[in-house]
């Protein structure tokens, strides 16, 4: 194995380039790993955690782009260098560019060319962002912040500033958001209703929203507000400015609220408001809690029961559990007594972490996971599970130099094909996340490991489809290719993981 590096000073490439230029080598003769990305002292730690820091990029100019190759011959590590350079400079050919859109280098020439602008979708390296986004309320523009690694003080700073000035601070870290129908980042596309929603997780407004279309329903408005919002430190502060608008908002009949328990200060402010209005909210806190019985206050367990619950509510003649969110009547069960253990590989943090908590109430099995519910269960090795385990892949130490693993389903495809080399594995458990930023065809993706994987073993392998029929992946024809390729497929986190404890809960029974 050879290892080829090098530092480019005086040069900057937002994160989405040097994404897609890490992508494009690795696709290069000969080229095991690479990488290429800003020298920052966050990436240090992920690149140290991953194998791929070297003596190079210690000795960098913060904000150098770094890039680092791992071949089999010198010759090939040494021209995947000279080939990223050229893209540097040049571009990737065939890279798409928008020529027929107006660009800008910078916020006031976005305002110039849009003047009517009301909102700022912003994506820069973590130490730049508090400052654009400060830019961009200052300007009287509510914010989405996509961007993560900013300090606690920065993001309750913006927070203050836009709550004091009646505007909307999302984020940071804030991957998804429908603000007048429109989708914001990783969004699923709806029809509009009054079901309105604000959310501390991601993927738990994709789910819940993209369920709540595939019911009937509709959604007003979607918030996100970033997963630290419901902390001590920021008080809930968008939680608290999000709910007061739904709580406001004529078009507005029925709320649901989702975040990780958030601190005690925080839910009791949340209460206070419910309790104050007369329309009825739908709460999701990740985790058991026990919180006071108000007429108007429905409290839920997981994501499937909150979309329903809601959907109930805004439809008041609504059957039960509809046709398309049942279990399916049929389940494989592995055929070998050694296999016993559960294996997850989630894109979508929120679902990973709701995925741990449902899997042990079912089953009492606690899993490991790189971002447990109990950091008691933390997993020693990432790269190396055992036991039963439950992976967040779109967790920092997977992403470095990589696009999200819902856009780029390469190491997770190697993770799947290195779980099923285990003779101990009997499930396989991941989720499939539509809607725009997605991957636009993932069961193209999945489809040749998963069937190598069911000719092989008798390992049960059970997918979540997270999506609406109005997405531009097809949402239909995802879930039919993965159910041909030997997959169970399912349209909710819930069913997905009931189904699996079923399976360990049999296989556990039998080996006694």
């Amino acid at each position: 194995m050879f290892i080829q590096t090098h530092i480019l000073d005086g040069k900057y490439l937002d994160s989405v380039k040097l994404m897609l230029i890490s992508k494009e080598l690795r696709k290069l003769s000969g080229v095991t790993e690479a990488v290429a990305i800003t020298a920052t002292v966050e990436n240090k730690d992920i690149l140290e955690a991953t194998g791929m820091l070297t003596a190079e990029f210690q000795n960098a100019t913060p904000g150098a782009i770094y890039i680092a190759v791992h071949a089999d011959l010198a010759d090939d590590a040494k021209q995947a260098i000279n080939t990223a350079m050229d893209w540097i400079e040049h571009g990737i050919p065939g890279e798409h560019r928008a020529n027929s859109q107006k660009t800008a280098r910078s916020l006031s020439g976005a305002l110039d060319a849009l003047p009517e602008a009301k909102l700022a979708l912003i994506s820069v390296a973590g130490k730049y962002a508090a400052r654009e986004a400060m830019k961009a309320l200052e300007a009287g523009l509510h914010v989405m912040l996509f961007s993560d690694n900013v300090s606690l003080e920065q993001e309750l700073s913006l927070k203050q500033y836009a709550v004091t000035n009646g505007l909307l601070m999302m984020g940071p870290d804030c991957g998804t958001a429908i603000i007048d129908g429109v989708p914001l980042a990783f969004a699923n596309v709806v029809r509009s209703g009054k079901i309105g929603m604000v959310s501390a997780a991601g993927t738990g407004l994709q789910a819940v929203s993209s369920e709540i279309h595939n019911l009937g329903g509709g959604i007003s408005q979607a918030f996100g507000t970033g997963g630290r919002d419901g902390k001590a430190e920021i008080g809930g502060l968008m939680l608290l400015q999000c709910l007061d608008y739904l709580i406001q908002d004529n078009d507005t009949e029925v709320i649901v609220l989702i975040a990780k328990l958030p601190h005690q200060g925080v839910i009791d402010q949340l209460l206070k408001r419910i309790q104050k209005t007369t329309k009825p909210v739908v709460i999701n806190f990740l985790k058991q809690c026990s919180l006071p019985e108000y007429p108007n206050l429905y409290v839920t367990e997981s994501l499937t029961q909150t979309a329903v619950q809601a959907y109930k509510l805004w439809k008041a003649d609504a059957t039960a559990t509809p046709p398309e969110l049942k279990a399916e009547t049929t389940l494989p069960m592995p055929t070998s007594p050694l296999r016993k253990y559960l294996r997850g590989l989630y894109s979508g943090g929120t679902l990973c972490f709701e995925a741990q908590g449902l899997f042990a109430a079912a089953t009492g099995i606690t899993c490991e996971s790189n971002a447990p519910i109990d950091a008691a269960n933390t997993m020693a090795d990432v790269w190396h599970s055992s036991g039963h385990s439950i992976i967040d892949v779109g967790a920092d130490e997977f992403t470095v130099g990589r696009p999200h693993p819902m856009i780029d389903y390469s190491l997770r495809l190697k993770m799947l094909e290195a779980e099923a080399q285990h003779k101990d594995v009997a499930v396989l458990l991941f989720d499939v996340v539509l809607g725009y930023g997605a991957h636009s065809a993932p069961h193209l993706e999945l489809i040749p490991v998963l069937k190598q994987i069911k000719r092989d073993t008798c390992i049960v392998m059970i997918a979540s489809v997270i999506g609406t029929d109005l997405d531009p992946q097809n949402r239909m024809e995802v879930v039919t290719a993965l159910r041909d390729a030997g997959a169970v497929v399912c349209t909710g986190n819930a069913e997905a993981v009931a189904l699996a404890a079923t399976v360990i809960n049999y296989v556990s029974r039998n080996s006694q």
